[in-house]
């Protein structure tokens, strides 16, 4: 590890191990096995003349090749490329190898029968996407929304000062401007759940031209729309040599919108733990400066957003390049495609950092309601409406005359402003209640 140019594979490798089963060279090549021995045995119901017909047993075997592949196969086919310099070619011979002696010699020639190597690619990818999405990558940023949420809950009835424009703002809570992050989370999950992943099958132009010529009375667009499907896939029905990417792209699209909210998420609890609203928890042994002894520096959100952000500049490349292809196909998308996993091993990495902050976070109740107690100001938005409330026209401008600009608005000086109002000593009342620590919503009432 010391010596991987990558530091997903090297300094980080322990985060995103769980990702090589999807994006590393090992599971291209199982998943490519995997759709070619499906398809084979797809092939294999539908009685085509010159096609063997095979029994439960030779079923076992064909499919064993794909349930019990090893690095030891993949090894082998690479070995193999070595000659064919093409990678979907000497995954079919190593297949017919396997299948050598095992099963009858008629059914060799129907390994990668009339596929060109995209339909192989183009379904193997998006269905390694797909698992790496629902299996790894989702549950984790669905336990860190889970984790938002305990801490959500646990600040709830915490007071806050909001600072728009970074000045000091109407109350809010601590616990709800977490929750923000939750809905905003789990709302571009559920429009990222809505894409579909897309597949090509349909031979070397979009056209089963070979399928049709060899088989003209099989239904083809049927057969590959079930096959397609059996894997979890949508097909895209009309295709060039390739899948358009169109989806994909929409799938990018999508996580760089998750990852764009986590960024805000990191900078906003960057910026409370500056403000001393937040500590964190040290751990013994542990150096914040190598300089400053006295610094515990907020490094896993500063960690989590330097990650997602080349995640996203990865995302977004991937977006934009795979959609275009110069006529019916050219080689750009491929050595593209094959860093599909890298932004999602450095979403990994940030979401892991980020959970790792948020558990050492110490709320200090302290700091923010001196904050709030320090910011009188911010209840004049309250005086002001209740003032319109009772008909008061130029309720705005007097507080306006108030607060802009004057330093030391303090309780008392507020109440010296409400006792000069000509309103009744009920409403007097109603306006000396309001507090920096009170004039707060529904912003503690827990989640809407």
């Amino acid at each position: 590890m010391l010596f991987s140019i990558s530091p997903i594979d090297g300094r980080y490798a322990t985060k995103t191990t769980e990702l090589r089963e999807y994006f590393s060279e090992f599971a291209l090549i199982r998943y490519r096995v995997k759709i070619e021995i499906d398809y084979l045995l797809a092939l294999s119901d539908l009685n085509l003349a010159g096609f063997p017909v095979l029994s439960m047993e030779e079923k076992t075997t064909i499919s064993s090749i794909s349930s019990d592949f090893t690095v030891k196969d993949a090894l082998r086919i690479k070995e193999i490329e070595k000659t064919t310099n093409h990678d979907v070619k000497a995954v079919e011979y190593f297949i017919r190898e396997e299948l050598k002696d095992k099963i009858p010699d008629s059914l060799l020639p129907f390994v990668h029968f009339a596929l060109t190597s995209q339909d192989i690619n183009n379904t193997a990818v998006p269905l390694s996407l797909k698992e790496s999405i629902e299996i790894s990558i989702l549950p984790g940023l669905n336990e860190l929304i889970n984790q938002l949420g305990s801490k959500s809950e646990e600040w709830y009835e915490t007071p806050m000062l909001a600072r728009t424009h970074g000045q000091a703002a109407s109350p809010t809570g601590v616990g709800k401007e977490l929750s923000v992050f939750i809905l905003r989370l789990k709302s571009q999950i559920e429009l990222m759940n809505t894409i579909p992943h897309s597949a090509k099958f349909g031979g070397a132009t979009g056209n089963f031209n070979a399928h049709m010529v060899a088989y003209p009375n099989i239904d083809w667009v049927r057969f590959a729309d079930e096959f397609v499907n059996s894997l979890g896939l949508n097909r895209t029905t009309i295709t060039t040599q390739i899948e358009p990417y169109d989806n994909l792209a929409a799938q990018c699209h999508a996580w760089a919108r998750i990852n764009t909210i986590l960024i805000s998420l990191c900078r906003d609890i960057w910026t409370y733990i500056s403000m001393d609203y937040f500590k964190q928890s040290i751990k013994k042994g542990e150096i914040g400066s190598s300089a400053m002894p006295h610094k515990v520096n907020p490094i896993d959100f500063e960690n989590a957003e330097g990650n997602l952000g080349i995640a996203n500049a990865l995302l977004i490349h991937l977006a934009e390049k795979l959609p275009v292809s110069r006529l019916q196909r050219d080689l750009t998308d491929s050595t593209v495609l094959r860093n599909l996993g890298v932004p999602f091993a450095h979403i990994i990495i940030a979401i892991s950092s980020i959970e790792k902050g948020l558990s050492k976070l110490i709320i200090n109740k302290e700091k923010i309601a001196n904050d709030l107690t320090q910011n009188w100001a911010v209840v004049t938005e309250a005086i002001q409406t209740i003032l319109r409330r009772e008909g008061i026209e130029d309720a705005y401008e007097q507080l306006k005359e108030l607060t802009r600009g004057t330093e030391g608005i303090n309780e008392k000086s507020i109440n010296i402003f409400v006792d000069q109002l000509l309103v009744s000593d009920s409403i007097k009342q109603e306006l000396k209640a309001v507090t920096p620590l009170n004039y707060v919503g529904n912003a503690l009432k827990g989640k809407k």
